[in-house]
């Protein structure tokens, strides 16, 4: 009897990781038939134009990575512009190079907004005017302390979602929810097992980014199993899948 209902958990648990994850793999939006490294990487539009608006910006983006990791996660980064600069600073961390001795910590390397190699990108996070010239400095400040500013693993961290999560985590006026399928934001710095959650409205237990359980305002019950988050929020009202992210 025991037997019997541990082997239905089992195939009800791998039906909830595999599905979502095997419908992610075929509503990719990129061009099937273009090489990643050719596909479109030009501004999408959705960061307001230096040249016009005269206050501060702060944004986060998510697009999905590149090759076979997009059917499971997408990249994150940050973007800032002061009140009058010119033009935006954009913050990430990338992997292609740091064996060679780059940096992991990337500044600048496209636009705030760029399709990421032919995936849209979505606009997690936006503070305009008074508000996110209050973040500006502080989020230099995070940017400044990351840990792994010389490392990269794409699994299951440090990466670019372990970078972002850090910068929400040191300044949780910022509001940042990651989505569920930012592979790496569990990773928490230092080998800690607890540790506030990139929103600061709750609390997260992980073990190295492999298995973990978050609880928080923001992010609702996400259970963290080898990097892959389920879960539900209620703010807004959303069931969280791996693949997939909220519905």
């Amino acid at each position: 009897m025991v037997l019997a209902a541990m082997k239905a958990l089992l195939v009800a648990l791998a039906s909830l990781i595999l599905l979502p994850m095997a419908v992610a793999s075929t509503a990719q939006e990129r061009d099937a038939g273009v090489p990643w490294y050719a596909q479109r990487r030009d501004s999408s539009g959705q960061a307001p134009d230096p040249r016009r608006v005269e206050d501060a910006v702060v944004q986060v983006y998510a697009a999905r990575a590149v090759g076979w990791r997009a059917i499971f996660a997408v990249h994150t980064w940050i973007a800032i512009k002061p009140r009058g600069a010119e033009r935006y600073t954009r913050y990430e961390v990338m992997g292609w190079g740091v064996g060679q001795g780059a940096p992991a910590v990337r500044v600048d390397r496209t636009g705030p907004d760029n399709y990421w190699f032919g995936a849209r990108p979505e606009l997690l996070v936006e503070r305009r005017g008074p508000e996110a010239e209050a973040l500006v400095d502080k989020i230099r400040m995070a940017v400044a302390s990351y840990p792994y500013a010389d490392s990269y693993v794409t699994w299951p961290g440090p990466n670019s979602n372990t970078f972002v999560a850090h910068v929400g985590r040191e300044v949780p006026e910022l509001g940042l929810v990651l989505p569920s399928t930012a592979i790496g934001k569990d990773y928490l710095p230092g080998g800690a097992l607890v540790a506030t959650t990139p929103s600061g409205t709750g609390l997260q237990l992980s073990l190295f980014g492999l298995a973990g359980l978050t609880l928080a305002k923001s992010e609702g019950l996400e259970i963290n199993l080898l990097g892959l988050s389920l879960g539900i929020s209620a703010f807004p009202p959303s069931l969280k899948l791996p693949g997939i992210g909220s519905l």
